[in-house]
């Protein structure tokens, strides 16, 4: 399981690119970035990548999840964001369900690498 920090850094690092490649939009919708709108995606991507150092440690998960539902909310403020959370929302929900279903396996011991080599063996022949 702790190949999976290095799934969710390298998505909560896709995340926080994509929400720096949002500044256009924030601009051209809002009112500029220098109003608090645009100061609100730089505090956002910051705090991501911030979050990206703490992954290992066992609540790291669940901030990184709490990101996204900050940036659903924040589609009052931006709705260029809000957009942005309900998509990697999607995406975290995919990757958390991905790693309770290989917790769930491994606990039952039925994941391809568990199996010894007489059982693959026995199947063959």
């Amino acid at each position: 399981m702790k190949s999976f920090a290095g799934v969710a850094a390298a998505t909560l690092l896709l995340e926080v690119l994509v929400v720096l490649l949002s500044i256009p939009v924030v601009e051209n919708l809002g009112s500029g970035l220098a109003t608090w709108q645009g100061v609100l995606v730089g505090v956002v991507a910051l705090a991501m990548l911030v979050t990206c150092a703490f992954l290992r440690r066992p609540w790291g998960l669940w901030v990184a999840a709490g990101l996204q539902l900050v940036l659903i909310a924040c589609w009052v403020a931006a709705p260029a964001l809000g957009v942005l959370g309900l998509v990697f929302g999607v995406v975290w929900a995919a990757l958390l369900w991905m790693r309770f279903d290989v917790a769930r396996r491994m606990a039952q011991g039925t994941l391809p690498s568990q199996q010894s080599t007489e059982d693959s063996a026995d199947s063959a022949g």
